[in-house]
Parts: structure tokens; C-alpha cells; sequence
């Protein structure tokens, strides 16, 4: 078994990590789509955002059955926590493994892993979450399903770096 990491935006080379605007609705932020072949356990997700968005919002980490259409992670963007692991088997591409959405896509069947409510209050110190679950109780998502790291904001988009880790 590897450990893996992605984050919502390509990775670093010379410039550092890229945060991307949550926009004011639903806007999946990350997407790890499984192969046919493999599912993976959950490890750990979180994010951090510039801003409080100023109304009632919400991130959520959820298992779909349909992708959203994103812009596509490279092999690069998806990296092993051991520098002499294999690649990750995750399928790459629009409408699999990727980030910041630009369609949502209509999901029918849904697992919701966890879901933070965030903040509204400008000045809001609590603007950045990480969880990672006790061996007994990580989530496993199925092969051929998209796990989605999804943001809903109101009146104020923000700017978030979102990641994911897992084993495959």
C-alpha cells in the first residue's frame, strides 16, 4: 500500500502553491477520480482560505458517482508521500482527477465523509481545517467513484488551498 497528496491547484515548481476562488455557489475545488481496478482509503483532507465569506457556507469532502468537469492534474500533481513510490493509479484528466470546476456535473448518489461549516464573521480565526481519521474508521472510496473536496460560499468568494491524502 502507497500514501499519496494532491492539492487543488498543479504542483509547485518555481512559483509556490496556487490557491483558486471559490466563486459564490457549489464549486468542487478537488477531484480525485478511482480506476476500475482500485479503491482508495481516505487519510486525511483539509484546507485554508483567505477570507471569511461573509455568509452562511459550507466545505464538504464527498464520494459522487458523476464528475464535475475540471481542470486536469498532471502525474506531477499527484504525489507519493515516498519518494520511491510508484505513480498514483488515479485516473487523470477533465473529467476525473483535477481541480477547480467549472461544471458541477448532476450527482445522483452521494457518501458525504465530512463537512465543515465555515465561519461568517470578517476577522474569523478559524479559517483553516485538517482531519485525519483513526485507522478504524477511514472512509474507502469505490473504485469508479470521484471523491470531491466541495466548497459552497454566499455573498464572498474566498481563495482556498484544498488537499486530500490517501492510501492506494
Amino acid at each position: 500500500m502507497h500514501r499519496y497528496r494532491t492539492w487543488n491547484g498543479p504542483a509547485p515548481t518555481t512559483a509556490a502553491q496556487a490557491k483558486v476562488s471559490t466563486g459564490t455557489a457549489v464549486k468542487t475545488m478537488l477531484q480525485l477520480a478511482t480506476p476500475s481496478t482500485r479503491q482508495v482509503q481516505l487519510i486525511s483532507w483539509g484546507f485554508s482560505l483567505d477570507i471569511a465569506p461573509g455568509a452562511a457556507s459550507v466545505v464538504e469532502l464527498l464520494q459522487t458517482d458523476v464528475a464535475a468537469t475540471v481542470t486536469a492534474h498532471v502525474a506531477a500533481g499527484v504525489q507519493p508521500l515516498d519518494p520511491n513510490a510508484p505513480a498514483s493509479l488515479l485516473t487523470l484528466g477533465s473529467s476525473a482527477t483535477g481541480y477547480s470546476a467549472t461544471a458541477e456535473g448532476t450527482t445522483t448518489a452521494s457518501r458525504v465523509f465530512d463537512v465543515k461549516q465555515v465561519p461568517l464573521a470578517a476577522g474569523a480565526t478559524d479559517l483553516t481545517y485538517a482531519y485525519q481519521w483513526m485507522p478504524d474508521e477511514r472512509p474507502i472510496v469505490a473504485v469508479s467513484r470521484f471523491l470531491r473536496v466541495r466548497a459552497t460560499f454566499g455573498t464572498t468568494a474566498s481563495n482556498m488551498t484544498a488537499w486530500v491524502c490517501w492510501d492506494e
